[in-house]
């Protein structure tokens, strides 16, 4: 019995569990979900590729887009992280009370202790941290917890801008048998997924950067400041998970209204402005900026007003002509193409 813990202080014994939960719950639980919402993502920007919709840059309409683009967008920006959080290397020791080995050298000193440490280490599915205190340090932990953290912040900043689409008609919501919008309002369906996901990630990043900031941080050899906070490890991933999920319910309940999005576009003919003006630089028309500026800005624009200016233009006849067919709807540039590529 008294070798059960020969020349172990606890903390060898508690670092390797916390690795070996860690990662057992990122690659059962974490991971997988974090795939679901970027392969949810990709065939959002399949799906919808060339339905064109208008851009808005601080808030006002600018260059039109595609819908399917904007998700390509989410869904690239979340590979990239979830790529960074699968690399994170799970770390160990088991090198006693302040790393040195130094109970295990004076019982037995002809033993590699390093050698045999590494491989206990690594049988575990582990890798091995060969220059520790009392304990492990943490940094990989820190590493994980600011990769989650920014693949949440990602996935908040989704939330928020579907939460804003169906604010302004661009998604619908297939309604649900049996749930409320509001208890004083019938007739609401309210985007409560994306809310939910939206409170659930900054729960989980709220705790995930107390941890990355504190953990790498020990008094000399060891203090208990990192004890109590380990204890939290799992509600970074819990308050996590909760969020994926409730994005994937809440992408799963919707409906593009394309003729709301068509709408808005043709209510914009001033978003042509950047083409018109872009064109009469190339062909050395003096001013262009300024001249678009004078016509467009603060101004209510339509098609038949633009069409004269345009018409007024020294250019060639299949340029303008080109610029005549022009429409918001189908000033979209590459945004197709990359959509479809994601």
């Amino acid at each position: 019995m008294e070798f059960v813990h020969f020349a172990c202080t606890s903390e060898d014994i508690n670092n390797l569990a916390h690795g070996l939960m860690l990662q057992h719950a990122m690659h059962t639980e974490i991971l997988p979900a974090m795939e679901k919402v970027i392969e949810s993502l990709r065939s959002l920007s399949h799906e919808y590729a060339d339905i064109a919709m208008l851009s808005r840059t601080h808030g006002q309409p600018a260059s039109p887009t595609t819908l399917g683009k904007e998700m390509a967008i989410f869904c690239y920006r979340l590979e990239q992280q979830f790529m960074k959080v699968s690399s994170i290397k799970y770390m160990g020791k088991i090198a006693g009370a302040v790393g040195n080995y130094n109970a295990h050298v004076i019982a037995y000193p002809d033993v590699k202790w390093e050698t045999i440490a590494e491989e206990f280490v690594s049988s575990l599915g582990l890798a091995f941290n060969p220059y520790v205190t009392q304990i492990e340090s943490h940094d990989y932990m820190a590493e994980l917890f600011d990769a989650i953290s920014r693949f949440n912040n990602i996935l908040l900043s989704f939330d928020r801008d579907i939460w804003s689409y169906i604010s302004v008609g661009y998604f619908k919501q297939r309604v649900k048998a049996g749930e409320v919008g509001s208890s004083t309002m019938p007739h609401k369906v309210n985007p409560i997924d994306f809310e939910n996901s939206e409170g659930n990630l900054g729960l989980a990043n709220a705790i995930a950067s107390h941890l990355s900031s504190k953990l790498p941080i020990s008094r000399w050899q060891r203090d208990l400041t990192d004890s109590t906070v380990l204890r939290n490890l799992g509600l970074v991933l819990a308050y996590s998970l909760i969020a994926y999920k409730s994005t994937l319910r809440g992408i799963g309940k919707l409906e593009v209204d394309q003729a709301r999005m068509k709408h808005d576009l043709l209510e914009c003919w001033e978003v042509l402005a950047e083409p018109v003006q872009t064109v009469m630089r190339k062909y050395g028309i003096p001013e262009p900026y300024e001249k678009l500026k004078a016509l467009t800005r603060g101004n209510a624009i339509t098609k038949e007003g633009l069409q004269r200016f345009i018409d007024n233009l020294d250019l060639p006849m299949d340029v303008k002509t080109s610029l005549l067919k022009l429409t918001p709807e189908t000033y979209i540039g590459m945004a197709v193409d990359l959509a479809r590529r994601v």
